[in-house]
């Protein structure tokens, strides 16, 4: 994936309120604010056409990107996105600045592998989570969380106290002491309905 992806021009925005950030939208431009760290928030505005073809990509959620403010380049991720609720528009953006040695928050997404090897042992899938939230250096910040499925038998769930946490990454709910459920390879219903008649008739 080219890091075109994970670069944005960005301009100071100096002036504020919905009449400002309607008229901004209007000229295909997206309202941002960058905030954190040990500096003061600012203000921005974006091009939606690139914006909006970055965000498409599932790693722009979870990747440190490159915001260019004038001369400054500026690392951050995406925090917060508020979209048209029904127009294919991005209406404004909150980014959290990354400093190389300070913890972030954020989640990222999850990913299945091999899902097929359940099934064939006649399983259903259950997604109970798609995304995970981490914490860890900037520099351990992964694009996702990889979850194997050819080894899950029929009728097992899989928590966070399952999986592998990539190296200087920490579940978060998991150390607030809250083991959640991710994935569930179920009996199928009738299959199940089945099963207890069985052993009701036993």
């Amino acid at each position: 994936m080219s890091d075109a992806i994970f670069t944005l021009d960005a301009e100071v925005r100096t002036d504020a309120g919905k009449g400002a950030s309607r008229r901004l939208r209007h000229e295909d431009k997206v309202p941002a604010i960058i905030y954190g760290g040990s500096k003061a928030p600012v203000s921005i505005t974006l091009e939606h056409s690139k914006l909006i073809k970055a965000q498409s990509f599932e790693a722009f959620y979870s990747h440190i990107l490159t915001i260019k403010v004038g001369k400054e380049d500026v690392k951050a991720i995406v925090k917060a996105m508020q979209r048209h609720p029904y127009k294919p528009k991005i209406m404004h953006v909150d980014f959290q600045r990354v400093e190389a040695g300070h913890e972030l928050h954020t989640v990222v997404p999850v990913h299945f592998v091999n899902e097929e090897a359940a099934v064939k042992k006649g399983g259903v899938v259950v997604h109970a989570a798609n995304e995970i939230e981490i914490s860890c250096l900037p520099k351990d910040l992964p694009e996702f969380i990889e979850v194997k499925m050819s080894d899950v038998e029929v009728g097992a769930h899989l928590h966070l106290s399952d999986l592998k946490a990539p190296k200087g990454v920490t579940f978060v709910q998991l150390a607030k002491g809250h083991d959640l459920a991710v994935v569930s390879v179920n009996k199928p219903a009738g299959k199940a309905a089945d099963a207890e008649e069985t052993e009701t008739a036993e």
